[in-house]
Parts: C-alpha cells; structure tokens; sequence
C-alpha cells in the first residue's frame, strides 16, 4: 500500500543557502525561513521531478546520492510529516 502522495511548490517560490551542513530556506509565499538538516533538503529536490510518495521520494534520493537504506521509506515519510508541518511540501 502506497501512502500519501506530496507534492511542493514550484521551483523558485524557496531560495536556499548552505550553512555548514544544514540548509536555510526562504519560502517566499509564506515570508518564513527554515533551518533544516538532510535529508529535508534533497526530498524538496527529489519533488521538483513531480510528486510522489515516500516510496518514490527514496528511489528518486538514491538514483542522486549514496543513501544507507536502512531507514527507508519510514525515515522519509516523518521528514515529509515535518516538513508538511512547516509547509514546505502539501498532499497532492
């Protein structure tokens, strides 16, 4: 069973800058910025290819970088609860 489909907003609404390991973001239709730590900021880049589950999140992370697979889907499907949260990403 597959579970809740995100999605995040179009490229160029979050700006983002590199700070010693953790990432700033700035999403421009909220006015906030978010300090956050991988893997937030390569699930918002693995959702810039288009929607997709925890499932497809983690396979689209993988074909990017050397992940340890442990965790799997259950580690990204918290990130994407936070960062729902946060409302970076929404269900599509």
């Amino acid at each position: 069973m597959t579970g809740p489909v995100y999605a995040a907003d179009e490229a160029g609404t979050v700006r983002s800058v590199a700070l010693d390991g953790l990432v700033a973001l700035y999403h421009a239709p909220s006015g906030m910025t978010h300090i956050v730590a991988p893997p937030a900021p390569q699930i918002l880049e693995a959702l810039r290819d288009g929607p997709g589950d925890a499932r497809a999140i983690l396979e689209r992370i993988a074909a990017l970088y050397e992940i340890d697979d442990e965790a799997g889907a259950g580690s990204i499907e918290a990130r994407l609860a936070e960062l729902e949260a946060a409302g970076l990403v929404r269900r599509a």
